[in-house]
């Protein structure tokens, strides 16, 4: 039997067992996931984004190891409460330059660790420039979790980077739809949950110590969200200037939209044996709920309304709200994290928020919904609260049924992310 063997079959072989050698090697240890999140922290709603989905990957796919990309304003004291919360994370910062390369070397020795870029929940695709630069010159898969799509907050160039996404998840129905009216084309794209839904992260002795303080006694307050028809950037970041139009707009509209807010606090005090807080989503809210809010109520009513005059950071919020008898306002990141949590939450939205508001209908939602451009559904929002006040049983019984579908949709979202990683 002729067993010799030519310098070509030698060379060939010694390639494929090579091969094979370095694809056991990355099989045999944990998949890397770079997740680009973190957009701004004067809201305690996007700073939620960030932990819920690192909660997510921890719980659903525990053997990952997980960096975090941020953008450059988080702060050191996020950076702390994160790494309280997740005390071995990596935070990493900087762009991808026009020649392929990071502009600093923790970057850059990130972006060759990774095995998938992960970006986060938000607005839109917030970092679709980040995106563009990873696909372009790093080449490994990426893939998006529970954006807006579709808005004025979206780009014109977000069709083609989508299209090259493993998956595109959206967090509301009408997101979904407008990608696949546009010719979004990428192997999955579905519904998936806001990545805030995720989000644990919890200051209890914070909490507790301001609740004593005001005499608001656990589950027996309910909390309310005051806001703008825009957020006023130009209040919380000095390198933004005025817009003048979105500030006329927010003056036609504050009475309007805070109104019916004030309207329940009356109806929830007068009728019930509950007080009420109001509390700030972003540093602006403060300001908005004395002014709209606590200033206007009649006396006999303000006695029983807790004013929140200092922000707080995501931590201290969502154990406040674990405490409560449930929420109701203008925001949707609060609602979020209360539903994630089991918490009833009303929503009231406009249509300067995009379609975000949408995904309420889409969990189940839809009775604590409501459009405040529609007269009609204004008229209901009283009633609503009432009734999530009056019978707290059934107001949990319905947020936990939301939460369920939530977190079914997070396993198969975070599976199909796994489906993608290497091993």
């Amino acid at each position: 039997m002729n067993t010799s063997i030519t310098r070509r079959q030698f060379l060939g072989t010694t390639l494929l067992a090579a091969v094979g050698a370095s694809v056991c090697a990355a099989s045999a240890r944990p998949p890397r996931i770079l997740l680009r999140s973190s957009w701004q922290v004067v809201n305690i709603g996007d700073i939620a984004h960030t932990p819920g989905v690192l909660a997510l990957l921890e719980k659903h796919i525990p053997g990952a190891e997980v960096r975090l990309w941020a953008s450059a304003d988080l702060s050191e004291e996020v950076i702390a409460m994160e790494h309280k919360r997740f005390p071995g994370l990596r935070i990493v910062k900087g762009t991808i330059g026009a020649a392929g390369k990071a502009t600093n070397a923790d970057l850059q020795e990130t972006l060759d660790w990774c095995d998938f870029l992960l970006h986060g929940s938000g607005a839109s695709l917030v970092a679709s420039k980040d995106v563009a630069a990873f696909v372009k010159h790093i080449g490994k898969p990426f893939g998006v979790y529970g954006i807006t799509h579709g808005s004025y907050q979206s780009g014109s160039g977000d069709k083609d980077i989508l299209s090259q996404a493993k998956f595109a998840y959206f967090r509301d129905s009408v997101s979904l739809a407008q990608a696949k009216a546009e010719g979004v084309k990428c192997p999955v794209m579905e519904f998936g949950p806001d990545g805030a839904f995720g989000c644990d992260l919890r200051d209890d002795l914070k909490a507790e110590a301001f609740l004593q303080a005001n005499q608001l006694a656990a589950g027996q307050f309910l909390c309310c969200i005051p806001r703008l028809r825009y957020s006023p950037y130009w209040l919380m970041k000095t390198s933004r200037p005025k817009d003048e139009v979105k500030a006329a707009r927010n003056a036609a509209m504050a009475e309007h939209d805070n109104a019916p807010l004030r309207a329940a606090i009356i109806a929830v005090v007068r009728e019930t044996k509950l007080k009420v807080l109001l509390c700030p989503e972003d540093q602006s809210q403060m300001a908005v709920g004395k002014e709209w809010l606590l200033d206007k109520l009649p006396d006999d009513v303000k006695p029983r309304v807790v004013w929140r005059e200092d922000f707080w950071l995501t931590d201290e919020a969502l154990s406040t709200y674990v405490r409560s008898a449930g929420l109701f306002g203008l925001e949707m990141h609060s609602p979020i994290m209360c539903i994630g949590n089991g918490i009833p939450a009303i929503v009231c939205r406009f249509a300067e928020q995009t379609s975000k508001g949408i995904m309420w209908r889409d969990i189940g939602l839809g009775d604590w919904l409501f459009d405040f451009d529609n007269e009609d559904e204004i008229k209901r929002l009283v009633p609503a609260v009432l009734a999530m006040a009056k019978d707290p049983a059934a107001a949990k019984a319905k947020a936990a049924k939301a939460r369920a579908f939530v977190q079914q949709r997070q396993r198969e979202t975070m599976a199909e992310l796994k489906r993608n990683l290497p091993g």
